[in-house]
């Protein structure tokens, strides 16, 4: 559902407006288990290893003795690496009640290591934010452009004065796929009835011949 404002091409919407009953909107939220968290890396966090406690379950994003500042200025850069490919849909960004809630999220797919230098170039999307407090707000993605990622860098430029940008909380929404050499297991992190609804084996065409 709209809001009536742009979002830098994205729309944004309320979790609570989505489809399935609350129960359930944890697992739509539930990419952060396909993140690789040892190598992930938030670039001018305040405190070592403070970024990696943003991606939490859904149902913790208000626990807020968890969350990141930035250090130097009010940019931060998570370089997010996930475990297989990744089909990506949404986004929420969850802050703190003042100005240093980030104000603009620039997103870029495939870039490992990537730097603030690296932040001159193109994002393959960028949005401008709400501030979000509760973890309500979706910022959905254009897909045809994060169809496969296997690395997510979400660039936070801007906050709306602060010195520093403070964060609680990032949602990801989306499909998740590891790829094997007999099938392929795909997890779809939205309304799921059941988890092995989504397991696809792929089968050679000689195999129907074997008796």
């Amino acid at each position: 559902m709209s809001h009536g404002h742009s979002h830098g091409g994205g729309g944004c919407r309320c979790a609570a407006e989505r489809e399935e009953p609350p129960e359930q909107r944890g697992l739509a939220y539930g990419l952060y288990l396909r993140i690789d968290l040892e190598r992930l890396q938030c670039l001018n966090e305040s405190r070592e290893g403070s970024g990696r406690g943003v991606f939490k379950p859904w149902e913790e994003r208000t626990d807020r003795s968890k969350f990141v500042e930035s250090d130097a200025d009010e940019e931060l850069l998570f370089n997010i690496p996930f475990t297989g490919n990744v089909k990506l849909k949404g986004i929420i960004i969850m802050g703190e009640d003042d100005d240093s809630h980030p104000s603009e999220m620039r997103l870029y797919k495939n870039i490992p290591q990537m730097s603030f230098d690296d932040t001159e170039r193109e994002p393959d999307q960028t949005f401008s934010l709400n501030p979000d407090v509760t973890g309500e707000l979706e910022y959905a993605t254009k897909i045809s452009r994060f169809s496969n990622v296997y690395h997510l860098s979400i660039h936070i430029s801007k906050n709306f004065g602060a010195d520093t940008t403070k964060v609680f909380y990032i949602g990801l929404r989306g499909e998740w796929t590891e790829l094997r050499r007999h099938e392929v297991t795909i997890c779809n992190y939205e309304a799921s009835a059941n988890p092995a609804d989504h397991r696809v084996h792929q089968v050679t065409p000689q195999t129907h011949f074997i008796s």
